[in-house]
């Protein structure tokens, strides 16, 4: 089993501004993280990789903050590049269900201030199935 942990819980209140670590947040089931306003889409929530986005914003000489790459949720010390649709992961006290893996070109809020936009290709997208708090220094274990 896998298992990593959440270094930042991210939101924007509108689209198209940058998310910024909260610290903390509520993953409503069918819902995603409230008071994000990417929240209730098909796409409730986006996972990535701290060890990814750090690469990335290294080669552009920048340093890297969580939520840079338009993520909610940012982890750390856990490989996600085997992940596929219909796994299901435990992030803090909420369960959240891949439903996709990155998104096409044409689809709106490919947005990173960060470029590339690592999102439209390496993004996990995932629906929340159980409820829950989550909060930096969560375990993150892929449990199916």
């Amino acid at each position: 089993m896998s298992t990593g942990k959440v270094i930042g819980v991210n939101l924007s209140a509108r689209r198209g501004i940058k998310k910024i670590n909260v610290g903390s947040g509520y993953l409503l089931a069918d819902y995603g993280l409230q008071g994000d306003a990417h929240a209730g889409t098909s796409r409730q929530v986006s996972v990535f990789m701290a060890e990814r986005a750090e690469e990335l914003a290294g080669a552009l000489g920048l340093p890297f903050q969580p939520g840079d790459f338009a993520e909610n949720i940012t982890v750390q010390g856990i490989n996600l590049e085997g992940i596929n649709v219909g796994f299901r992961i435990l992030v803090g006290e909420a369960i959240v269900e891949v439903t996709q893996i990155g998104k096409k070109d044409d689809e709106s809020s490919s947005f990173s201030f960060l470029e590339p936009a690592p999102l439209k290709t390496e993004g996990i997208y995932c629906r929340v199935v159980k409820s829950g708090w989550v909060k930096t220094g969560d375990w993150v274990t892929i449990i199916t």
